[in-house]
């Protein structure tokens, strides 16, 4: 009775080879959704075994070292889920009735059947096996009977003759040549060189030097006839087609193989007139839902001995079955290509490799010499020429393409001293590396082995390849001169930080105080960072990573503290962790811990105990803009928007006059918003289905993608349906530093992932992941993690990515920095995130799910709650509104109206104040409930980010700018000030009074005076009338006194 399992789909694998079991291990990998039973039957006895280290078998003659995996391997595995029969052969296959039979007459019912029966040794006619002394070298059987022949006692000092001299050949001959019994070895060879299939002529001399300096004889251009036996029947020798002939008592036979489609013949599938099941680019036979892989498999009419063609098909056929429908979505069936040919193997003791289009030269000098076929062909290409031109037709190829078409260099190097060969094919242009060989040295196979595969411009010269350039340099601006300019904001030369620092400085805030250096738009930030630890450390200062003063440990030391004590406040973290356990932080550790805290618990920025840790846009859940308004970011997941959205959002801004822009990120960008409207325009936003962007925090952006597979012809993978889902998944997740994605469909790489801190690209394999790229004042191009992932194992290495960046970068450092300053770099990130070398992916992992479980729409907490609404007033006294910029037109659109760049420092004072302080009156101007109570005695300016003590006024950062502080009374619930009288107060510190207008600002720019100051200190000073001092004005010629 046939054995099927109506739960689940199943699957027979013909075959326990070394493709059969990789087919295997791959599926059950991926089958995560476990859709598939497996039943696989093999005719060997053993369990599968790596083939390719037949040679070594003859040193420990123990079948187990050869195991692909141990023996407990297979009992560990769900025997609903996978069952093996070894020692039994499929003998036939009926593809009507969708079943398969063995030769113990076991029947198996199907739902998909792989074939993967692998392949014989390839035969002359004339051979005969049975002679005894001729062997041939495929698997543990024939190993065991050249073993068990050539030990006996009449083969002592035997001479043995290997037929074959390529891959295979020298294989067996190294195995040969190590038998005891063996005194002479022999290579026959058709060619005139070892390895023809893998070298040119000078890299198989190189080879053919080695074989012969081992005692061993080599034959080339040369073949046998016939197989020459003593009167007792066995092999004594062997004739040569020249008439000569070699004595010997053994002979392997190792010139080929022969695919084993025997099975599918007699099933009537359809097979190839040289051997090998046919299949399409979807490995599927003429049969439906039969498929074949391997070595038995004819693809094109070509056939492949190596192994590594029939890994990949293995890989196809398995992602196919698992990943063509997942939960993110669909992905394009992966086709067969032209697989990769480069080998690296050690033959007869030597390293010899090859890769690429390793024959380039030799193929177009062959096309080339071919003469051009006179008659119809050249009529055709006549008068193609005459024809219109079709839009429809091929274009011409470019890059990559069109090197591998065109004409070809080659470098060469040739140490016959050392035994080392290699040579490296390039374009014609020097652009592209096409392939190569290396004979002795094989140490940077695996790097440009990758480099074809990518099929990207070099960026190297193509000596280099050969003689090796210098390590290269890190990111400290050693390599730029004095004159350079680090910060442009500021225009702070290399110079004149390095000056700073001989001059005393110890800090990056030094150098900040002391040259504004990196208190502009802060991109420099990081190269002034590296400038001064790197000229620190040569003045043979300690330089220090403590977070600021009052923590004496890293970011990531303190997140770490914090997650294991479980601190919630910063009151609790200063006690536990800080320097002074009373403190209250400062503009550095108060933002970097409410990130570190909204990372770990992630609980409302604006709950009292966390606002006062942020920094004015996080304060405010919108990005403050020049004119002290908001701009709106809703979150567009991936781009995609219903025009009912996009109705909404027009609305949105048409009702609050909002301007209107749309993103890098894909998103809608409203700017202009009042700080009172932020709540209004949110509950509008809410109701239509929007949430917050986040273009605020530090937190995760945008993930970007093309339109994939839902629209674009070319498409690949469910760009659109995997952005979503990532940004979904990573929505509001507060990090070291903002953070972005990138989802691409195909490899022309519309959705720029490779410029985000993560990026998706999908292949015809799955996706390649890239990680810590970014744009801004340093970009950086994305660094590869991860090669043709399947889609259902994206988002775990994802979350651990995200995670181990959240856990150890130091404050404000994007991924780029983050990686070019770990020790290791990417190979150190593969370890720790791939290989799971620290052991913590499952942590990471498991962190992530939490965190993903907490999350909440900030914009929805706020339209639900009046208390944090009432933070959203101009005045924290009163619903009045004063603009403080005037609007302008532009385009259609307002904005705001400029702010000269020569904005020159401003120091108030309170003798600017026309009344002396005598006369002023204490005035109630407010209640305590009308604010946000702090201990803090110092202030920060929302957009320009200088701290000012509360009582003197002064700037603690930057003495070019100093508030008016006024004394304060707290009478039960109500708050008083000592002020002067209305009229005076507003003459030096009135909201309109520094009113921005255009006009006025497009007259001090001409003559370079003050744009800041538009309507005041009095008109005077716009006409250039002389003023008097006294009465609490400035002095200063019509300046005011900056």
């Amino acid at each position: 009775m046939a054995e099927k399992t109506a739960e689940r789909k199943t699957i027979v694998v013909v075959g326990l080879g070394m493709v059969g079991i990789a087919f295997i291990e791959k599926l059950l990998d991926l089958d995560t959704a476990h859709k598939y039973r497996i039943v696989t039957c093999g005719e060997e006895t053993h369990l599968a075994y790596n083939r390719v280290a037949l040679t070594e078998y003859f040193q420990h003659r123990n079948i187990e070292k050869l195991y692909l995996n141990p023996a407990d391997w297979y009992a560990k595995q769900d025997p609903a889920l996978f069952s093996f029969h070894v020692g039994e052969t499929v003998a036939s296959l009926d593809h009507a009735s969708r079943s398969v039979t063995t030769d113990k007459g076991r029947t198996i019912a199907y739902d998909h059947c792989v074939l993967a029966t692998g392949s014989d040794a390839a035969l002359p006619s004339y051979t005969d096996l049975s002679i005894p002394g001729a062997f041939v070298y495929r698997n543990i059987s024939d190993v065991n009977k050249l073993l068990e022949y050539a030990e006996k006692g009449e083969m002592k000092d035997c001479s043995a003759v290997v037929l074959g001299g390529g891959l295979l050949g020298l294989e067996a001959a190294k195995a040969v040549y190590d038998l005891p019994s063996v005194k002479n070895v022999t290579i026959i060879h058709r060619q005139a060189f070892p390895l023809s299939r893998q070298l040119d002529a000078q890299g198989g001399e190189i080879v053919l030097r080695r074989i012969e300096a081992m005692g061993v004889t080599f034959l080339g251009s040369t073949s046998m006839k016939r197989v020459i036996t003593n009167d007792n029947g066995a092999v004594s020798g062997l004739e040569l087609v020249d008439g000569s002939t070699v004595e010997c008592s053994l002979v392997v036979f190792a010139i080929g193989i022969s695919p084993r489609d025997d099975v599918a013949r007699t099933a009537g599938l359809a097979c190839a007139p040289r051997g090998g099941i046919v299949v399409d680019d979807h490995l599927q036979t003429s049969a439906p839902d039969v498929y074949a892989i391997g070595e038995c498999a004819s693809w094109k009419n070509n056939t492949y001995g190596l192994i590594a063609p029939g890994i990949e098909m293995a890989d196809i056929l398995a992602f196919n079955f698992t990943q063509a429908r997942t939960e993110i979505g669909t992905f394009q069936l992966r086709q067969m290509n032209t697989p990769d040919l480069s080998t690296k193997l050690k033959l007869m003791g030597v390293d010899v490799a090859s890769f690429g289009d390793y024959l380039a030269e030799q193929r177009i000098r062959t096309t080339a010499s071919r003469p051009a076929k006179e008659g119809p062909v050249q009529e055709a290409v006549a008068s193609a020429a005459t024809k219109p031109h079709d839009a429809s037709a091929p274009k011409k190829r470019h890059g990559a393409a069109a090197a591998a078409d065109g004409p070809v260099e080659a470098l060469t190097y040739r140490d016959p001293f050392a035994g080392v060969y290699k040579k490296y094919i390039f374009s014609a242009d020097g652009k592209y590396l096409l392939g190569g060989m290396m004979v002795g040295d094989t140490s940077d196979y695996v790097k440009l082995v990758a480099l074809v595969k990518k099929k990207k411009p070099l960026d190297a010269v193509p000596s280099q390849f050969i003689l090796g350039s210098r390590a290269g340099q890190d990111d400290s601006g050693a390599d730029l001169d004095d004159d350079a300019q680090i910060c442009s904001c500021h225009n702070v030369s290399k110079g004149r930080i390095v000056q700073c620092i001989r001059d005393g400085a110890e800090s990056v805030a030094d150098v900040k105080t002391k040259t504004k250096a990196g208190s502009g738009c802060g991109g420099c930030v990081p190269l002034l960072t590296n400038i001064v630890q790197a000229e620190l450390k040569k003045a043979g200062v300690a330089v220090s990573n403590n977070l600021c003063p009052h923590f004496a440990m890293t970011r990531a030391d303190l997140f770490n503290v914090i997650k294991i004590k479980k601190l919630k406040t910063m009151p609790a973290i200063m006690e536990a962790a800080g320097t002074h356990p009373n403190a209250l932080g400062c503009e550095v550790c108060k933002p970097a811990v409410g990130s570190i805290l909204s990372s770990l618990w992630n609980e409302h920025i604006m709950d009292p105990a966390h606002h006062a840790n942020q920094d004015t846009n996080d304060r405010f859940l919108g990005n403050i803009q020049r004119n002290g308004t908001f701009s709106v970011v809703p979150r567009v997941p991936a781009g995609e928007i219903t025009p009912d959205k996009l109705v909404v959002l027009g609305q949105v801004a048409k009702k609050y006059g909002l301007y209107t822009k749309i993103t890098g990120g894909q998103r809608v960008d409203l700017f202009g918003a009042e700080k009172a409207d932020l709540p209004s325009i949110w509950k509008e936003l809410v109701d239509a289905g929007f949430e917050s962007g986040h273009a605020y925090g530090k937190a995760l952006r945008t993930v970007k993608s093309c339109v994939g597979t839902s629209w674009c012809r070319y498409g690949i993978g469910d760009s659109v349906g995997l952005a979503i889902q990532l940004e979904e998944r990573y929505k509001g997740i507060r990090s070291p530093h903002k953070f972005k994605g990138g989802v691409s469909g195909c490899v022309r790489e519309c959705a720029e992932a490779q410029g985000k801190d993560f990026g998706l690209i999908a292949t015809d394999k799955g996706w390649n992941i890239y990680v810590c790229g970014n744009g801004g004042a340093n970009p950086r191009h994305a660094t590869i993690l991860a090669t043709d992932v399947p889609p259902s194992r994206v988002i775990r290495i994802l979350d651990r990515f995200v995670m181990y960046y959240i856990r150890t970068a130091d404050k404000l450092m994007r991924t780029a920095r983050w990686l070019e300053s770990m020790e290791g770099g990417i190979e150190k990130l593969r370890r720790v995130l791939l290989d799971d070398e620290l052991g913590i992916c499952a942590d990471l992992e498991r962190d992530m799910d939490e965190l993903v479980g907490t999350y909440f729409d900030e914009w929805k907490a706020v339209v639900n709650d009046q208390e944090r609404q009432r933070k959203f007033r101009q005045f924290v006294n009163t619903d009045e509104r004063v603009p403080q910029t005037e609007m302008i037109v532009q385009r259609g659109q307002t904005r705001p109206a400029d702010w000269s760049k020569d904005t020159a420092p401003l120091v108030l004072r309170e003798t600017d104040i026309a009344s002396p302080k005598e006369q002023w009156q204490w005035r109630k101007v407010a209640t305590v409930h009308d604010l946000t109570p702090t201990d803090s005695g110092t202030t920060t300016g929302p957009m320009h980010k200088r701290n000012y003590d509360l009582t003197s006024g002064a700037c603690l950062n930057d003495d070019s700018y100093g508030i008016i502080p006024f004394q304060v009374r707290v009478d039960g619930e109500d708050l008083s000030l000592l002020l002067p009288d209305k009229g005076d107060l507003d003459a030096v510190i009135g909201t309109s009074k520094w009113m921005v207008r255009q006009a006025t600002t497009e007259l001090l720019s001409k003559t370079t005076e003050s744009a800041v100051e538009i309507v005041g200190p009095s008109d005077a000073i716009l006409t250039g009338e002389p003023q008097a001092c006294g009465s609490g004005t400035s002095c200063g010629g019509g300046k005011l006194d900056w």
